[in-house]
């Protein structure tokens, strides 16, 4: 067995009060101003949280219906909105005074308008469907969308530059034209997915293995130029939003361009 024969380097110390901390989960420590127009991308940014919230218990409480069981709401509904609640009112605290309340501010603003649920939730803590779907359900599916079809098209364009093997592309440039079919309708898309679907053919038996041999899969050079110019032409289109693909982001590109 060994001893130790010196004295520690170091002695642990006795905690002291003078080292407490305090601990702010839902405040910031350091004291920020907003601006109005900084208030208002918070507004819209917590209504959206506390719509979706609103929109999984209104599900939850369907599935149970169909069940037969009576809706039960969930403790997680009423926690995390309270929360979001809380942070709305923190957020109009930077406003000019006198702060308007909660419910008067969504109603100038419009955001009551655009998250109607919440207006309800703010006002009776109650989660209420609407009978007439809210513009705003198809805003997150739809930045959804062009922001899955961006990322396909960057990887598919890395891929294709870049891996000693082919063999996947087909999959990924069906994927691609899986998403442009949910985008139907849109003009500047259309005729890119009328493109795929004219060379999805040519493409995959291109990359059909030769019997017997060793080697991956390659494309042949051309392939690879019309899948480069499949792919820039879509992250251009998506990255520059063109008119076209602005429809369903009307509503809040205009709340947006109220507080400027």
């Amino acid at each position: 067995m060994a001893v130790c024969l010196t004295e520690p380097l170091r002695k642990p110390c006795m905690y002291h009060v003078k080292f407490k901390v305090e601990l702010h989960m839902k405040k910031s420590l350091v004291p920020i101003h907003l601006s109005c127009e900084q208030v208002g991308l918070e507004m819209l940014c917590l209504c959206g949280q506390l719509d979706l919230l609103i929109r999984a218990q209104v599900h939850q409480f369907q599935e149970q219906l169909k069940q037969d069981s009576s809706p039960i709401e969930s403790h997680v509904l009423q926690r995390q909105g309270s929360d979001i609640i809380e942070q709305m009112h923190q957020c109009l605290e930077h406003l000019p005074k006198p702060v308007p309340e909660l419910e008067d501010y969504l109603d100038i603003v419009g955001l009551s308008t655009m998250f109607p649920r919440v207006e309800i939730f703010v006002i009776h803590g109650s989660p209420v469907d609407m009978l007439e779907k809210p513009a705003m359900d198809g805003y997150f599916p739809y930045i959804g969308r062009l922001n899955q079809l961006l990322v396909l098209c960057q990887q598919l364009e890395d891929d294709v530059r870049h891996l000693g093997s082919h063999k996947y592309i087909a999959h990924q440039l069906s994927v691609i034209y899986q998403v442009l079919s949910l985008l139907k309708g849109i003009l500047p898309l259309a005729g890119i997915r009328r493109g795929i679907e004219a060379n999805f053919k040519e493409i995959k038996m291109a990359l059909v293995p030769v019997e017997g041999s060793k080697l991956e899969p390659q494309l042949p050079a051309h392939h690879i130029d019309w899948i480069l110019e499949v792919t820039q032409s879509l992250i251009s289109t998506v990255s520059s939003l063109p008119e076209e693909l602005t429809e369903d982001l009307d509503q809040v590109m205009a709340f947006i361009s109220k507080l400027k």
